[in-house]
Order: C-alpha cells, then sequence, then structure tokens
C-alpha cells in the first residue's frame, strides 16, 4: 500500500523534527518534507507533490492564512492547521477552516515537545482523514481583502419567518471533520424564529467558544455555547463546549442544557451519541436531526433511536462530504428519513417544520 506523503511546514525546527519522527513512525506515511515558511513550502509542494500538508498557524514571512487561501485557490490539497491554544490561535484556526483547511490540532500550553508528542495518536489520526477528504478549490469570495485579510462570507439569502413556531421543536444537528463550514451553511440559512438548534461538533477544549461566536456573528439565530442549566430557547444555536457532552433535559415545561464532563464515548468527547440519545429520551417527535460530515460512526445508532422515537432525520450525501463516514453510518442503520446536498438541508428543515405545524409550504 502506497504510504501518505506529507510535507510539515512550521517555523520551529523542533516541531518541524518532532512532526516528523512521528509521521515517519506510522507504517502508512512519510514525511517527505518539512519546510521552516510558506515560501520553502511552495517550492516543496510543487516538487513533491504531497498528499497532505501540516501548516502552522503563525509563520515569518507569509502569515499562514494567507499562505492557505493562496495554496486553497491556485492547488486545492487537504491541510491540517497546527494551531496554538490561545484566544488568537482559536480565531485564526476558524478561520483556517472557513479558507478550506480540513481539520487541526491544537498544541498543549506545556512545553511544545512534550506536548506534540502527546498529540501523536491525534495529528496521525487527522493525516489519515484528510488524505481521504473531498477537497474543492476555494471561491473566489475566499480571496483576500485589500487589507489582506480574508473576506467576509456572503450573507444568507432573505429566509422568510416561520411565524408562530412550536417552542417544544428542537432541530439537533451532529457533525466531525468538516462541520465547522457545513454547519455554519445550515444556520446561516435559518430565520430568526426558528426552534432552537442543539449542536455537538467534535472540538477540542479552548475552541468552541471563538467557533461560536463566529457563528452568532454570521447567522440570524444568536448562537453561543451551551451552559449547564440554562434554557433553551427558540431562535437560539448552542454548541457544545470542547471536552463536555452536551445533551438535553427537561424541567416542567422547559427544555433545559446539560453540560457534564465523563468518559469520550465513540472516542470523543463531545459526542453526538450522548446528544441524540437525548433527543430521542427528551424531545422525541418533535426533534429534527441533521447528521452532517465527519469521521466515523459517532452519532449514527442514536440517530436511528431518535427516528424510532418519531424525529425526522436529514443525512448529507457523500458529494457534498468532505468526509462521508458519519453520514454512511447514519443511512446504513436506517435513521435517515432523506439524504440530501448541504444546500439544500436548512431549506428542506423549514419545509418540513411549516408542514408540521399545520402552515402553508407556500406561505412567505
Amino acid at each position: 500500500m502506497a504510504k501518505t506523503k506529507v510535507v510539515v511546514v512550521d517555523d520551529s525546527a523542533l516541531v518541524r523534527s518532532i512532526l516528523t519522527e512521528i509521521i515517519n513512525r506510522q507504517p502508512d506515511m512519510e514525511c517527505i518534507g518539512a519546510a521552516a515558511d510558506p515560501l520553502v513550502a511552495r517550492e516543496m509542494i510543487r516538487n513533491l507533490n504531497p498528499d497532505v500538508i501540516t501548516l502552522d498557524v503563525e509563520m515569518p514571512k507569509m502569515d499562514g492564512l494567507d499562505f492557505l487561501q493562496r495554496l486553497m485557490r491556485l492547488r486545492p490539497m487537504p491541510v491540517v492547521m497546527v494551531s496554538t491554544l490561545t484566544e488568537r490561535g482559536a480565531e485564526v484556526t476558524m478561520k483556517a477552516l472557513e479558507l478550506g483547511a480540513v481539520d487541526f490540532v491544537a498544541k498543549p500550553k506545556i512545553g511544545v515537545a512534550d506536548g506534540i508528542r502527546q498529540l501523536a495518536d491525534d495529528i496521525t489520526d487527522k493525516i489519515r482523514i484528510a488524505s481521504k477528504a473531498h477537497i474543492r478549490r476555494a471561491p473566489a469570495a475566499a480571496a483576500p481583502t485589500a487589507g489582506g485579510a480574508p473576506a467576509a462570507p456572503a450573507k444568507p439569502v432573505t429566509m422568510a419567518s416561520l411565524g408562530r413556531m412550536s417552542t417544544e421543536k428542537i432541530i439537533f444537528i451532529g457533525a466531525s471533520t468538516g462541520g465547522t463550514e457545513a454547519t455554519k451553511d445550515v444556520l446561516i440559512n435559518l430565520p430568526a424564529d426558528c426552534p432552537a438548534v442543539v449542536i455537538t461538533q467534535h472540538m477540542p477544549p479552548g475552541f468552541t467558544k471563538s467557533y461560536a461566536a463566529r457563528l452568532d456573528g454570521l447567522c440570524r439565530i444568536r448562537v453561543k455555547e451551551a451552559q449547564d442549566g440554562e434554557r433553551i430557547l427558540p431562535g437560539h444555536g448552542y454548541i457544545a463546549p470542547g471536552g463536555f457532552h452536551l445533551s438535553v433535559e427537561r424541567s416542567g415545561a422547559n427544555y433545559i442544557a446539560r453540560v457534564q464532563d465523563g468518559e469520550p464515548v465513540n472516542r470523543h468527547k463531545p459526542s453526538v451519541e450522548v446528544l441524540f440519545h437525548s433527543a430521542a429520551r427528551v424531545v422525541g417527535p418533535n426533534a429534527l436531526g441533521v447528521m452532517l460530515t465527519g469521521m466515523g460512526a459517532d452519532g449514527a445508532k442514536a440517530m436511528k433511536v431518535m427516528k424510532d422515537a418519531g424525529s425526522y432525520n436529514f443525512v448529507q450525501d457523500e458529494a457534498t462530504c468532505v468526509v462521508f463516514g458519519m453520514p454512511r453510518e447514519a443511512i446504513a442503520a436506517g435513521a435517515a428519513d432523506e439524504v440530501l446536498p448541504l444546500q439544500q438541508i436548512a431549506p428542506r428543515l423549514i419545509e418540513r417544520l411549516r408542514s408540521t405545524s399545520g402552515m402553508s409550504l407556500n406561505r412567505v
């Protein structure tokens, strides 16, 4: 079997050395080059034709984001970002995912060498996933602005109000690799008065707050990191905090968010399985499930439990997924009511909500 060829791009000689060692210890991958800056990396990519690159967020001579957006525009390929666990690092990482990076790993705040060695499994797993990802050329809208920053995403199409909608309804979304952008594409097309949306996106601690803030600035609904015990309200989106499981419970007439520590489920914390099981148990036929792009099977069995409890479920199709693992498993489990391209999920969610609320689908 051919090995996955990797180029490491990082301005730290120590980090380059450690990443090279980690990659070369794997039987299925090989580090074929290590570059100290994007200008050297550009020549390596041209000459060595790697399958995946790892890219540090903050680089000399050319910012990592500038390099990434040029790369995705001119020679799209799988990129795994290596991010610093800081507020600045989180914000830049979210922009990198928007520009087309497949995924990221976070350097712990402890010593660089020890921290990266601790993340060896995470780094190599994400390189494997990235090597199989569906990469698309970045749209022209991703070109830099005059100031060099990434251009703002296009505003969502104006969406008609849903009018009076049952507060019993909740939309549940599960996603992993590629899911930060897929979830955004669903949420920006929901009207401000839609039912509550509860989301588990596989993401480590330290990044979900920045992700929620980024979505809040783009969407009509309010988006925030979920807090334990808070009431779940229509017109709001709640993101599972990195490193904690998110579920929904009932408290009298209200739904509340339950944010808890615990063991990983399906190797993940937060886990889609935990969220979707709570949807089946607590919300039942008033739930709408959405499974988006991601590697593995997290949430697939629980989505079938949701369907058996009366929910209506949408699953992203293979053609629009970055990785078709979680959606494929949900389909195989018999959990899907509809399998749709990403761009059709929000409109069909709205149609479904209107039809089940006794409203005409043609109402505007």
